[in-house]
């Protein structure tokens, strides 16, 4: 679906209107009166002038308030209607299962905002605005924390555990040159080359140490090559562990496009592993059918 079938473009597409209906509230307007004209008098013993400039900041600071009231009305009212345009259920803040790499990273982890059902045609899973933080203490003995972001997709897929255990497809980092270097660092994972040059740009990929070789070139078909190297979202990366499939993107994305996008990459994935594998034999070799 893309934002003409009504839903807001953005999180922040609403926010306008929702601050104009709160102005407009004679209660509010009377609350922030009271308190500039009553701070603004206690102020104006001191001299009218000031007394005009304490009356004048209560009121921005008043207007202000409300301006974040507006705001977080009209990303909350953005993700009603994205999820009942899309059929899914929206969830608020929530522990993630810590599955793969990503889900375990950071000290502290968490989902502030859930999508779940059927994300892509066929494809049951979730989309969600993920954050983990880090906790530094610094040369003063004060502790900082930062807090990293992505939006992700997710997808259970016991189908292909026996098949591919293990996938790894972040973004490209680093010189070509120091390769061999790095991944002697990667221990129990083995990188995968393929004949794309558009693709080794843009990727870097990792499976098993003893993932069957075969069945990992069939599953890069030179259609699925092309759409990693040319129609995936930006700064788009994957990883599957277990049969737990986690696409993800850097940053919270609050705009319909972009979880569209997001949403679709990770059924299009989804799809291309659940159709390899129900072309393989438990035995590992191609089914006859």
């Amino acid at each position: 679906m893309s934002p003409t079938d009504g839903t807001p473009a953005n999180a922040n597409s609403l926010r306008g209107s929702e601050f104009r209906r709160l102005m407009s509230d004679r209660l509010i307007l009377f609350w922030i009166g009271v308190a500039a004209v009553v701070l603004g008098g206690a102020a104006a013993q001191h001299g009218a002038l000031f007394g005009l400039c304490i009356a004048i900041l209560v009121a921005l600071v008043g207007i202000g308030v409300v301006f974040w009231i507006a705001d977080r009305n009209a990303a909350n009212r953005f993700w009603t209607l994205y999820a009942e345009t899309r059929y899914l259920e929206l969830g608020g803040r929530t522990a993630l299962r810590e599955a793969t790499p990503l889900l375990r990273k950071g000290s502290t982890r968490y989902a502030t905002r859930t999508l779940s059902g059927q994300i892509a045609p066929g494809i049951a899973g979730t989309l969600d605005l993920f954050t983990y933080e880090e906790t530094t203490v610094g040369a003063n003995g004060q502790s900082e924390t930062k807090y990293i972001e992505y939006t992700i997709g997710t997808a259970e897929l016991p189908e292909c555990v026996a098949h591919m255990p293990e996938l790894y497809c972040g973004r490209k980092r680093g010189l070509r040159s120091f390769e061999k270097v790095e991944d002697v660092f990667r221990r129990g994972k083995r990188r995968v080359t393929l004949e794309s040059e558009e693709l080794g740009k843009r990727y870097e990929i990792f499976v098993g140490k003893e993932q069957d070789e075969v069945w990992t070139r069939r599953l890069f078909t030179p259609g699925f090559i092309v759409w990693l190297a040319e129609s995936a979202p930006k700064k788009f990366a994957f990883e599957l562990v277990e049969g737990t499939l986690v696409a993800y993107v850097p940053d919270h994305k609050e705009d319909a496009a972009t979880l569209d996008a997001l949403a679709a990459a990770t059924g299009t994935i989804a799809r291309r592993l659940l159709d390899e594998a129900a072309e393989t034999t438990p035995a590992g070799g191609r089914s006859e059918a």
